[in-house]
């Protein structure tokens, strides 16, 4: 077998069987092809797509490449979430004590941020001294014992997929849903979850610009979670502007603890629930969507889903007092409000370019290297719709920095202030099942 008669095949359009793809996964992992026959093979893979087979051969060519993680010691129906990236985004933060509660287990993998997204791990290492560096050993026990735990990737998750992301970045192919759907799955899956809830945005903030390409990548996702035997659903959301109010890691645990305590913005509530409805429909708590949904709700109004943040931050070593006491929290020296310059309605905002502005103040990164300032953020205050008078303030930027100027120019940017009122849009476009 030669990486050339690959290349050559898939040019012209033609099926690939597992073993080539296999072969042509495994020896560019091991450096045996090299980045110009693999530049080669994702040009074509660009262009001419792949079949539901392909795609799912060649995630678990990923998923092969690397370690993968062995959760049979868990109880239960292990069910795990994916956010395709967002701004403003600490969903998992609300749902994996919303899941838990219902002895549902949420063994949780996740990453750090990085450009204008965010990371679940960076928001919770806002809390003092919250550990993300569990042992396999102390990840296992929690999650029998509280049903919950999170910890940072390992370093050798998907190698494959690590190796390949960074030679896409540099030859234009970042945008192909192949390659998009089997890195995410390929994650998920060697993770170890038996079900995934998939959280696919849509919109200015999110890497899928329409509702149509959301559509394709969700699909794709589930038919390979179900040729690769995992229960996969797939829940698209709107990023058309931030979710909620808080953008920032120390800000967006504040507005998670305030979505539990049933004080959360209508937006990031709703989505909340809905994903950890169907992460406790797949893990067998609930029969229907419907029960699942009520009792998620009535377990925020009773008081019982903020009891069970508070568990999970003291049992991975954090301080629970921060639940009630947000001061324990870091808090920028620096803050600056950008005023209405005319007078309407908040036509639209570029959630990217929020994301962005966030970034530049110094809460996420622009390089994995760089470091974060946990207090650094921008907190909203309007949102689209929203009448907005001549003077008011519409945000709020938090930093620690002296000088950002290039933050507030690109905060300024993405608000468009119109004298007419735009059409609502919904919070979850579609679920594909």
């Amino acid at each position: 077998m030669r990486a050339v008669d690959i290349i050559e095949k898939k040019k012209h359009n033609l099926e690939l069987t597992k073993e080539e793809i296999e072969f042509f996964i495994n020896g560019y992992t091991k450096g045996e092809i090299p980045d110009y026959q693999m530049s080669a093979f994702l040009m074509t893979i660009y262009f001419n797509g792949m079949n539901s087979q392909e795609i799912s051969d060649l995630t678990q060519s990923f998923v092969q490449s690397g370690d993968q993680v062995d959760l049979s010691k868990i109880e239960g129906i292990k069910v795990d979430k994916h956010s395709t990236g967002g701004v403003g985004d600490k969903i998992s933060l609300i749902v994996i004590p919303l899941v838990a509660s219902f002895n549902v287990p949420v063994a949780k993998m996740s990453g750090r941020g990085l450009g204008h997204t965010g990371g679940t791990i960076d928001k919770l290492e806002s809390i003092p001294g919250f550990r993300v560096d569990l042992s396999p050993e102390e990840f296992i026990e929690n999650v029998n014992k509280y049903k919950m735990a999170i910890v940072g990737q390992t370093a050798n998750l998907t190698p494959a997929d690590k190796k390949i992301y960074a030679l896409r970045d540099v030859t234009s192919t970042i945008d192909s849903i192949p390659l998009i759907a089997s890195s995410i799955m390929s994650k998920k899956i060697a993770s170890g979850a038996q079900a995934i809830v998939l959280d696919v945005k849509v919109g200015s903030g999110a890497f899928m610009k329409t509702i149509e390409q959301a559509e394709d990548l969700a699909k794709t996702m589930v038919s390979i979670g179900k040729n690769l035997g995992r229960k996969t659903i797939a829940v698209i959301t709107n990023m058309d502007q931030p979710l909620g109010y808080e953008i920032g890691n120390s800000n967006e645990v504040i507005e998670a603890i305030k979505v539990l305590k049933g004080e959360g913005s209508v937006d990031e509530t709703e989505i909340a629930l809905v994903i950890s409805a169907n992460m406790c429909l797949l893990g067998g708590a609930f029969e229907d969507i419907e029960t699942a949904y009520k009792e998620l709700k009535e377990l925020i109004a009773s008081g019982r889903a903020i009891e069970k943040l508070k568990e999970l931050i003291r049992v991975q070593g954090g301080n629970p007092e921060v639940i009630d006491n947000w001061d324990l929290l870091p808090k920028a020296k620096n803050i600056h409000q950008i005023i209405s310059q005319s007078e309407g309605y908040i036509y639209s905002i570029d959630a990217e370019d929020i994301g962005l502005g966030a970034m530049l103040l110094g809460a996420g990164r622009m390089k994995k290297e760089d470091p974060i300032d946990y207090a650094a953020g921008i907190s909203l205050k309007k949102k689209i719709g929203d009448k907005v008078n001549l003077g008011e303030v519409i945000c709020e930027l938090k930093t620690n920095l002296e000088q950002f100027d290039d933050a507030i120019m690109k905060v300024k940017n993405a608000f468009v202030i119109k004298d007419e009122k735009p059409e609502t849009k919904p919070y979850i476009y579609n679920i594909i099942r």
